[in-house]
Order: C-alpha cells, then sequence, then structure tokens
C-alpha cells in the first residue's frame, strides 16, 4: 500500500491507500471542526482568513492563522525530507510520519477534554492537527506519485470533472485508461466524505475520544504493511537456504 513507489504502484494500491488515508483525513476534518471550529486537513480557507485579517487590522488573528499555515507546510516538509533523506532502506521510511501523526492524533484524543475554548489551547490543538495533515498530505503525494491526495477535495473534485469530459469526448479505446482514474478519483471523494460522516458522529458520541479512530487506521495501516513486508522477507529467506 504505501511500500509501492512510482511505476510498482497499481491502481489496488491507490485505492488502499486512498480508502484507509482519505476516512483517516475526512474524521479528522469533521471532528477537528466540531472540535475547535477550524478546518484542520487544508489551508485553501486560511489563506482567505489570513487576507481578511491583514485588511481589517486584525493582527492576532493574522498571526494565528499565519502559523497554522505555517504548521501546515512543516508537516509537508518534515514528511517529504524524511522520505526523501532518511535511512537506507527506504521501503520503511513512510512509518516515521505515520507514526509522528499517530502521537499528534494521541495527544488530540487523551488531552483534548482539557480544551476550554481558550485562544492558546485552539492554537495548539488546531495547529497540531494542521501539522499532522501537512505530514499526510506529502506523505501520499509523493508516494503515489501525485496521483492520490486525501486531505482535501478541491483538486480530486477538478481532475474528476475534467476526466469525465474526456471520458465522453475520447474514442472507445481511451476509454478503459481514463475509467480507471474516475473510479479512483471517486473511490477518494466516497472515502474522504465517509470518513467526515463517521467523524462527526463520533464526535458529538465520544468527544475528543473519537480521534482514537484515526489513531487505530493509522496503526492498522502500519501493521498491514510491515507485516507483509516481513513475512515476504522470511519466506524468500526460507526459500533461499531450502535450496
Amino acid at each position: 500500500m504505501l511500500r509501492h513507489l512510482g511505476t510498482k504502484r497499481t491502481y489496488l494500491h491507490n485505492v488502499k491507500l486512498a480508502s484507509l488515508l482519505g476516512i483517516t483525513a475526512g474524521f479528522i476534518n469533521a471532528a477537528g471542526f466540531l472540535a475547535f471550529g477550524v478546518l484542520t486537513t487544508n489551508v485553501t480557507g486560511h489563506a482567505a482568513l489570513f487576507s481578511e485579517g491583514i485588511v481589517m487590522q486584525q493582527w492576532q488573528t493574522v498571526r494565528v492563522i499565519a502559523l497554522w499555515m505555517l504548521l501546515f507546510l512543516a508537516g509537508a516538509f518534515i514528511s517529504s525530507l524524511i522520505l526523501s533523506r532518511v535511512g537506507k532502506n527506504r521501503q520503511y521510511s513512510y512509518v516515521i510520519p505515520i507514526v509522528i501523526e499517530i502521537i499528534v492524533l494521541l495527544g488530540v484524543a487523551l488531552l483534548g477534554h482539557k480544551y476550554d475554548n481558550s485562544p492558546i489551547a485552539k492554537e495548539i490543538f488546531a495547529g497540531s492537527l494542521l501539522f499532522a495533515m501537512g505530514l499526510q498530505n506529502s506523505l501520499v503525494s509523493m508516494v503515489s506519485g501525485s496521483v492520490v491526495r486525501t486531505t482535501h477535495l478541491t483538486g480530486t473534485f477538478t481532475d474528476l470533472g475534467i476526466e469525465l469530459a474526456q471520458y465522453i469526448q475520447r474514442k472507445p479505446e481511451d476509454r478503459p485508461a481514463i475509467s480507471i482514474r474516475i473510479k479512483l478519483h471517486s473511490a477518494i471523494i466516497s472515502f474522504f466524505l465517509f470518513g467526515a460522516l463517521v467523524g462527526s458522529y463520533l464526535f458529538r458520541l465520544y468527544n475528543f475520544y473519537a480521534f482514537l479512530v484515526p489513531v487505530i487506521i493509522l496503526v492498522y495501516t502500519l501493521v498491514y504493511d510491515v507485516f507483509r513486508i516481513t513475512l515476504k522477507r522470511y519466506y524468500r529467506h526460507l526459500k533461499t537456504h531450502g535450496e
């Protein structure tokens, strides 16, 4: 799911990636908004608020939003740096950004009850989620070769609209490849929306403890990939020594 890079990736790999991490992003987007009144999976809306704050000379708002945008950028930068530079065995380099994301979400789940609408607490908790989503967005984009993005839907809806138009206009022999892309982008949108629905529902029931759900999904993602790599190497070792 995450260990395959570039041309080694298949449609199935990308769908698995879109399903698990798309649900995670949708969940955090909805639950984060209910918790803090802040969109925590992208910075598009924050750019408008940042501009409005400057025009209205609301410098405290400008400072906070600038911090949030920088935290998203920092998450993307750190994830990219880890994937590009850390470790000789790059098959496992994706583990580090996901572990960092898990730690951030655990912090929100276990400490979020201390949030009392104070501005400082809002800065910290919302900022940490933006940082985590920057990590995830960069990770997914690099692993999939920019085919899959899970933290926002703007580009995905745009791609889907273009592909639907291409499917109608192109020759029948070109349509199978376009159809695969349409299915993938439809899956990303569906899983994100499903995650958002589940996140909204569970947050209303369990408050901040609901953030344990994306933690479980991310842990499963790691265990699934690392276990399969280890198992394959074990069988390869047995086969080599058996011969």
